[in-house]
């Protein structure tokens, strides 16, 4: 019998937390091949047309699977509000999405995976949690693991700094994707909420999608680039990266979803031939530390 992902046990037995750290596992191999899927579809195609086809075949690949379960289908009441989350989630692939045309793989990943920061300073301003002695040297080490790629990276550029600041719009809008869900995750089914995120965000894509329509970039690569984006990192991947958060511990997973960054570096290495410099190479490491000392 397969493994239900839709399910939310109010406390998971030991069972099904380990579930969940399989989830998260998985969750960060379909993650870290997002990076090279768009590397190979941006040869030929612009941010709006990956963006848009990416989600929105991701959508509606979940939200069938979701019909098929009886589950949904998602209340017209409701839809204004999927088009603020779906906003905020357009945001965040479309950032991430761009920051891979400026700047290299290590820097984009790293700087995305900041997110755990801005949540913490988030729940201090919005709700009075004010961060522990721990989480703001984390802070201030991953700031310092930012400007150690920046200040030292030998080939870092203006054309970088584009990318590396387009990255850190992405974390930011990751924090705020990430609460949104955590916020609807008792209202919607996994998939159903999931789904119709990611439709709503390629429809936000789709009118400037559509406005840069070029036939000749739908080449056999784009195409095939654009159906692994949607079905691998995009599909599996977030759908894994939700489900193993109603079973274990949010900040394990948060924890272990961080080395997609480790194993997102080795895929560019391998099929884009990205060696990162010393200096990326450190100044992730600097960063993942201070993300795991606000984390945990």
């Amino acid at each position: 019998m397969p493994m239900d992902v839709t399910s939310t046990p109010a406390n998971p037995p030991h069972g099904v937390q380990r579930q969940g750290l399989l989830f998260v596992l998985m969750a960060v191999v379909c993650f870290s091949t997002g990076p090279i899927f768009v590397r190979w579809a941006a040869v030929s195609l612009g941010v709006y047309e990956i963006g848009a086809w990416r989600l929105l075949l991701a959508g509606s690949v979940i939200v069938s699977v979701a019909l098929a379960r009886g589950q949904g289908p998602l209340p017209w009441a409701d839809w204004p509000r999927f088009l603020g989350f779906g906003l905020i989630t357009a945001l965040h692939f479309g950032f991430f999405i761009a920051s891979l045309n400026y700047t290299t793989v290590a820097h984009s990943l790293a700087i995305v995976y900041t997110a755990p920061i801005f949540t913490a300073l988030l729940s201090w301003r919005r709700l009075g949690e004010v961060p522990m002695p721990r989480q703001w040297t984390g802070i201030v080490l991953s700031v310092l693991g930012v400007a150690i790629m920046a200040g030292l990276e030998p080939n870092w550029t203006q054309r970088m700094a584009i990318g590396d600041l387009l990255a850190l719009g992405s974390a930011i809008t990751f924090t705020l994707y990430g609460l949104a869900g955590r916020s609807q995750r008792e209202r919607y089914p996994l998939l159903v909420y999931v789904g119709c995120v990611y439709l709503m965000a390629g429809l936000w894509f789709l009118p400037a999608a559509i406005v840069t329509f070029s036939s000749n970039g739908y080449t056999a690569p784009a195409i095939l680039s654009l159906l692994g984006s949607a079905l691998i990192p995009t599909g599996l991947g977030h759908t894994f990266f939700n489900a193993a958060l109603r079973r274990s511990s949010a900040t394990l997973v948060s924890v272990i979803a961080t080395q997609e960054v480790t194993l997102g570096v080795l895929l560019g290495v391998i099929f884009l031939g990205e060696i990162p410099s010393a200096a990326a190479v450190a100044g992730a490491i600097v960063t993942l530390l201070g993300v795991a000392l606000v984390i945990l």
